[in-house]
């Protein structure tokens, strides 16, 4: 009996660990914030724990998502642009129907904390805004979007030195340290960086809203929770955290 007691002991100590569900996720910046809001909720009430990496939606070198799913690294989830999450599909990283947009958000511009907020409202006054900057840092697929698009079509292109950095943090921080004269970044970015203020939202004319999505990695050994974790973030329940971070709710399964 003595010897069954410690059997059935040493088995209930152990079942925690062993039930204990887990979920990786690899995501980029522009979700963050209502990611960092919503994730306690979700591991309370799932029971399901949640380790997250980063990387880039878009770009090139080895902190891209892709780059990291290519070279081996585990996930379950990727969150990232819907741009970035193209690439992914067409790469076949992503097993096929779990697409699931999130939330979109427009661009903004973040200037260094405590400096005067310039007028970015209008198409002129952006420009005029970053041709005084000549240095302006951006992020992953809304920097390409810059050099590739909106740059070129207001004829500054060559006028400009436009630094892409892998995550949004890094290019509020060249900001921030004085490394570029602005950033044009997601704003639900810039209203959580420190060393910047948010000085406006550029004009709708030139505006690129993008949408963060979510999707289940190919090969996952985690689908069911995965998807669990997916339907927490597109639910009425995420809704009022993505707002408060700056995005608008956009929910909706492909």
């Amino acid at each position: 009996m003595k010897t069954l007691a410690i059997v059935v002991s040493a088995a209930l100590l152990a079942w925690p660990i062993a039930a204990t569900a887990q979920v990786k996720v690899l995501m980029s910046g522009g979700f963050s914030g209502a990611y960092e809001q919503l994730l306690p909720e979700f591991e309370r009430t799932s029971g399901i724990k949640v380790t997250t990496g980063s990387g880039a939606s878009q770009g090139s070198g080895p902190q891209t998502i892709g780059a990291q799913l290519a070279s081996g690294v585990a996930a379950d989830v990727v969150i990232l642009s819907r741009e970035g999450l193209e690439e992914l599909v067409a790469a076949k990283r992503i097993a096929a129907g779990t697409e699931v947009d999130l939330a979109r958000v427009g661009l903004g511009v973040a200037v260094r904390a405590g400096t005067p907020k310039p007028d970015v409202g209008t198409v002129e006054a952006f420009k005029q805004v970053v041709l005084a900057a000549r240095t302006v840092s951006a992020s992953s697929t809304s920097g390409i979007w810059l050099v590739k698009d909106l740059f070129p079509r207001l004829g500054i292109a060559d006028k400009i030195d436009i630094k892409i950095t892998p995550r949004g943090t890094g290019a509020v921080g060249m900001v921030a340290d004085g490394g570029a004269g602005v950033a044009v970044l997601p704003i639900s970015e810039i209203l959580r960086a420190k060393g910047v203020d948010y000085a406006g939202s550029l004009a709708p004319d030139i505006q690129f809203l993008q949408v963060f999505s979510a999707a289940i990695v190919a090969g996952s050994g985690e689908v069911d929770n995965a998807k669990r974790l997916i339907a927490f973030f597109a639910s009425p329940r995420a809704a009022e955290a993505i707002k408060k971070s700056g995005m608008e709710p956009v929910a909706s399964a492909r």
